[in-house]
């Protein structure tokens, strides 16, 4: 079975590509657990001076796979919470990394793909991506990744995007803050490149300090952010096992519109 995460080095820069293509490198427990400890590897070795995170194939990342929903909807509550954390621990590692982040967009991301997005240092998108944090469509919210992307885009964008569950384009994307830029597909590479020579003249510590400093200042540390995970997944585990999750997730799965959306399309 092929690597959920494939790995590459060049020149002291470390490729992660999410290696999922077949379900548009949607979340399930293996890629959550084999990106952590990705992650964790390209933070701990001295020979890495900045980490990209992409996509194989024609998306970044589509937010939760199909069959992973699937088993979660059966689930208990408590297991819905252990299973958030897990995810939650994933956007804290890459939130905290002690190296310079790009996500390379190359494509949609949705949910905790727009999650993953929020917590790079620097995100570069093709002008063709669709972005959206569609969980109140199921009866859900964006609990998990709520604290990085609403660091990323502000309250305000926030509570629309949150609210409506829309999708939006890279144009959108980048006036909001989530993008740094968006740029032709046949530009991306080298866009990429471009910022990944500035980063190389900087010096290492001074760059680990001064994401330390920027995310600080925020009011963002990893302790505060580790007790607002825990919250946040209790939350996402309630909604999941409540009467409104269980009708938005099985209308999902089931290709049908919910109960309560008077449009009749799904």
């Amino acid at each position: 079975m092929p690597s959920s995460v494939q790995i590459a080095d060049h020149a002291g820069i470390r490729e992660l590509r999410l290696n999922r293509p077949d379900v548009h490198n949607a979340f399930d427990d293996r890629l959550i657990a084999d990106l952590t400890a990705a992650l964790h590897a390209a933070g701990s070795d001295p020979a890495v001076r900045a980490v990209v995170l992409t996509g194989v194939g024609a998306s970044f990342s589509a937010g939760a796979d199909l069959h992973w929903m699937r088993g979660m909807a059966k689930a208990s509550e408590a297991e819905n919470r252990e299973d958030s954390l897990r995810l939650a621990t994933l956007m804290r590692t890459l939130q905290f990394l002690p190296k310079p982040t790009i996500a390379r967009v190359n494509g949609a991301a949705y949910g905790g793909g727009v999650g993953l997005v929020a917590c790079c240092d620097i995100a570069i998108g093709v002008e063709t991506a669709k972005f959206g944090l569609t969980e109140v469509k199921l009866g859900l919210v964006p609990a998990v990744i709520s604290p990085y992307v609403i660091a990323a885009i502000g309250v305000r964008q926030a509570r629309r995007l949150f609210l409506t569950g829309e999708i939006f384009d890279a144009a959108t994307a980048a006036q909001i803050g989530l993008l740094h830029q968006a740029v032709p597909a046949d530009q991306l590479d080298d866009t990429v490149h471009s910022v990944l020579k500035q980063l190389a003249k900087a010096g290492p510590v001074a760059q680990h300090e001064a994401k330390h400093l920027a995310l600080g200042m925020h009011g963002l540390t990893e302790e505060a952010l580790e007790r607002i995970d825990r919250d946040n997944a209790a939350l996402i585990a309630r909604l999941r096992v409540s009467e409104e999750g269980q009708e938005g997730l099985g209308a999902f799965l089931d290709k049908r519109a919910p109960n309560w959306n008077i449009s009749g399309k799904q």
